[in-house]
């Protein structure tokens, strides 16, 4: 169970996005960590993942860990592009326990529609993207309810294309977030 005021607190936040808040809930009390889609958890971080990358206060301070990405450690952040946006309208970030680092979705909501594909997410050095083998995929325990709730609440169904919404989100942002990124880790 993830308390809410432990988890601003953990974060250093007085406020978290609605969605996100929401579905803290819902893992909470209708279904569980890992439960509704497969690899992925809303979890309190202590940064130690990012710490892994860098130190530096402002790097720590602009990125917002939140979730489990998969079952092998890659993570969830927010990133607060510096555009002085709510948020929930900033883009995520997903750190890969290989190495790679990626844009993902261009909010919060966007990232809670991927999850409807109910597969982990890969992440490599080149690229992060979602692959299911349909020979051998089993449903996860409660995603026809995280379904039901994701239609109820956002009016969203279960995305075909998961990778389609990924590319949108980095032309979006990842040239920014790259430059942004760079001058803290410096990928070559």
């Amino acid at each position: 169970m993830i308390n809410i005021t432990d988890f601003k607190e953990n974060l250093g936040l007085r406020e978290i996005p609605v969605e996100l808040e929401k579905l803290i809930y819902f893992q909470n009390n209708i279904s569980a960590f890992e439960n509704y889609s497969q690899g992925f958890g809303v979890l309190i971080d202590d940064k130690s993942g990012l710490r892994s990358w860098s130190d530096d206060e402002e790097f720590l301070n602009r990125l917002i860990p939140f979730a489990q990405a998969n079952g092998t450690g890659s993570f969830y952040t927010i990133w607060n592009d510096g555009s002085n946006q709510p948020l929930n309208q900033m883009p995520i970030v997903v750190f890969g326990d290989e190495g790679g680092v990626h844009i993902v979705a261009e909010n919060i909501l966007q990232l809670l529609h991927l999850l409807t594909y109910d597969s982990e997410i890969w992440v490599d050095f080149d690229q992060a993207y979602f692959y299911k083998n349909k020979k051998s995929y089993e449903e996860s325990e409660d995603f026809s309810q995280y379904l039901k709730w994701m239609k109820g609440d956002y009016n969203l169904t279960q995305i075909e294309e998961p990778n389609e919404l990924i590319k949108t989100a980095q032309e979006k942002h990842k040239e920014n977030f790259d430059k942004w990124f760079r001058q803290y880790f410096n990928e070559d």
